[in-house]
């Protein structure tokens, strides 16, 4: 495994009644951001909040193009982020501890937190199409130009790994400073992943390494 110290670009927040940050997405132009009780937007350049839709948002987010999707109460909640209108929802498997969700291939990939699992979930479903069993817990979830990447933050350690998407073996490691939380994982198309730092309620971009593959994953 290749490994080395993440490259820090840029740290937002804390912003005003936000005490944690769960999940992370990003929809082409702003970083939406679970919080608890709300999903907020952030311009990433700027780093102003331009808006949020009051919904349960406890854990992971993702964005497939057109809508949000939010992890809450055991539920993946479909939101139409222009009009804030929860359009449907699916009920997750009963294990719990979900902890992170990206969108790609036309599914949602939810990770499981102390399982150290991410799964495949069909959108429309919720039927478990497919398992990946990881070697540390996860805590986000993102896949950016075929590859599969999570968050991992287990007390003072956290780091970003990019896996095999068929083995579940570690292929990178990005190691985040001592004390750095990941709660949340997201790459945007400019070289940069978005993450939370959990109960810090801020959040982070990192550089991304150059990627290996076109096309999404």
């Amino acid at each position: 495994m290749h490994r080395r110290a993440a490259e820090i670009l840029r740290d937002y927040g804390p912003f005003p009644e936000i005490d944690q940050v769960h999940g992370v997405s990003f929809d082409g132009h702003l970083v939406w951001f679970a919080s608890g009780a709300r999903l907020n937007a952030l311009d990433p350049d700027s780093g102003e909040l331009l808006r949020a839709i009051a919904v349960p948002a406890a854990a992971g987010t993702a964005f497939d193009g057109r809508y949000l999707y939010q992890i809450a109460e055991g539920l993946i909640r479909k939101i139409d982020p222009t009009s804030g209108q929860v359009l449907g929802s699916i009920r997750l498997p009963g294990e719990g501890g979900y902890s992170g969700m990206a969108w790609a291939e036309g599914s949602l990939w939810v990770g499981q937190y102390r399982n150290r699992r991410i799964h495949r979930i069909d959108p429309e479903t919720g039927t478990v199409l497919r398992t990946i069993e990881t070697q540390r817990v996860v805590t986000g979830v993102t896949w950016v130009e075929g590859e599969l990447w999570h968050g991992s933050w287990e007390g003072e350690e956290s780091a970003l790994l990019r896996l095999d998407p068929r083995t579940g073996e570690a292929l990178e490691c990005l190691d985040l400073p001592p004390g750095m939380g990941v709660s949340g994982l997201e790459a945007d198309a400019g070289g940069r992943f978005f993450y939370g730092g959990g109960s810090s309620g801020r959040l982070r971009a990192v550089r991304r390494p150059a990627g290996r593959k076109a096309g999404k994953g």
